[in-house]
């Protein structure tokens, strides 16, 4: 198969890289941005976002009057086909608007991805970010420990917590990153190799069709990484005052979780998100529904979100008395914690076991390799290393020597781990 491939590819290129060298003049016009913002003040790199949105309020405002003008004219029509058709136009005056938004978009996205850098780029400079107060400013800094006043100053510490851990700021956008954001802004999949970054890639598309003020969703695949995610990054975005919430921080069709829908950015979980949706299907009144209109969203670990989790089919039914689940709820959160510090280890033995087993040390690769496999042998990209070519023979040499005499040498292995997964025997 590879050969094949290999044939296709000499006469029809590579894909992904055609596509790559489609998007280099866009990061070559970012990089043009880049000095110019430099030398903004703060209050001035917040407007941009201001006139960002002016721009695509103005690009579509001759669609949004008629379509304002058309809705006024079918609430005073009696006449149910007469309606209808109003409605049809409505919806075509809709596509269209959204196809004007799509291009101014792709207009200043060059722009726009360069006010993120360059956000970023203050943050991790600079331990506070003084600006001019807003109303949204005061309004945050009730809520916000990074956010204080002085006057009508508002001065943004570039530390704050997420999910329980006190962060620094310390991330600035590299190229292949501005890349991964343009792909995903297309509506494509961009695969990521284990420490480039995704969460940082996804702040560029997210604060882009932000702008549209259409909604943005960040799916993930736990609560914790949702309610993670929401805090980590959220000051990038309230710099620009950009509302970002968190559904799993609410209850179903509770008034908290229609806001998190009505917010700029909302983070979440695929099981939530579907489950709301189909809440929304069953409502009997339009006040009954939480989500609004679909905009633009972007699914982490989408392999696993669209093909492993999609096996499983999301039912409702009605309620019953929890009983003894009151404690798998309260273990549930803490296991999920557990297992997603252990992924972060896994991780990093196995980047740690490529570098050494690549160089040549296949004893100390090999070592970090059984441990990148006994912390989580399912990783995905453990598995496809392992499909390289005497990677799983060195991994079996490996295990084969530390299991001698009755795994006397195992422990060295395990002793770095927060669990064991025995994947013979599970």
């Amino acid at each position: 198969m590879s050969f094949v491939n290999s044939i296709i590819k000499a006469f029809v290129g590579d894909k992904s890289q055609k596509d790559v060298k489609a998007l280099q003049p866009y990061l070559a016009k970012i990089k043009t941005f880049e000095s110019e913002l430099a030398s903004l003040s703060n209050d001035d790199l917040r407007a941009k976002t201001t006139f960002f949105k002016e721009k695509i309020n103005q690009a579509r405002a001759e669609k949004d009057s008629k379509i304002i003008s058309l809705k006024q004219e079918a609430e005073n029509i009696e006449d149910i086909d007469k309606r209808e058709d109003i409605y049809v136009a409505i919806d075509a005056l809709e596509k269209e608007a959204y196809e004007i938004s799509e291009k101014t978009l792709m207009e200043i996205l060059p722009e726009a991805f360069a006010v993120v850098k360059e956000t970023a780029k203050r943050f991790k400079e600079n331990t506070e970010i003084k600006v001019t107060a807003t109303a949204k400013d005061r309004e945050l800094s009730a809520t916000k420990t990074y956010i204080t006043l002085d006057g009508d100053t508002a001065i943004w510490s570039n530390s704050w917590n997420a999910a329980g851990k006190q962060i620094t700021w310390d991330m600035i956008h590299y190229d292949v990153q501005l890349i991964g954001g343009m792909v995903l802004h297309e509506g494509k999949i961009a695969e990521m190799q284990t420490g480039e970054g995704k969460t940082l890639v996804a702040t560029l598309p997210i604060y882009l069709n932000a702008l549209t003020g259409n909604g943005v969703h960040l799916v993930t695949v736990n609560d914790y990484l949702a309610k993670r995610d929401s805090t980590w990054k959220a000051p990038l975005f309230e710099f620009h005052g950009l509302i970002v919430d968190c559904i799993d921080n609410h209850q179903p069709n509770s008034e908290g979780r229609k806001n998190a829908y009505n917010a700029d950015i909302t983070y979440g979980t695929n099981n939530e998100f579907g489950f709301d949706y189909l809440r929304d299907n069953m409502a009997h009144s339009p006040e009954d529904l939480v989500q609004r209109k679909h905009n633009y969203a972007i699914v982490d670990e989408v392999d696993s979100v669209l093909i492993d989790d999609a096996r499983t089919p999301l039912i409702i039914s009605g309620p019953v008395p929890e009983g003894d689940r009151h404690e798998f709820n309260e273990l549930k959160p803490k296991i999920e914690n557990l297992v997603a510090l252990q992924r972060q280890l896994a991780n990093g033995f196995l980047s740690e076991a490529k570098k050494l087993i690549k160089e040549g040390n296949t004893k100390d690769g090999g070592f970090l390799l059984l441990r990148a496999h006994r912390s989580l042998p399912k990783n995905k990209a453990l598995i496809k290393f392992l499909s390289e070519e005497g990677i799983k023979q060195l991994l079996q040499k490996t295990e084969n020597q530390y299991m001698q005499d009755n795994n006397r040498e195992m422990p060295k292995v395990d002793e770095a781990l927060y669990f064991v997964i025995e994947e013979k025997n599970n």
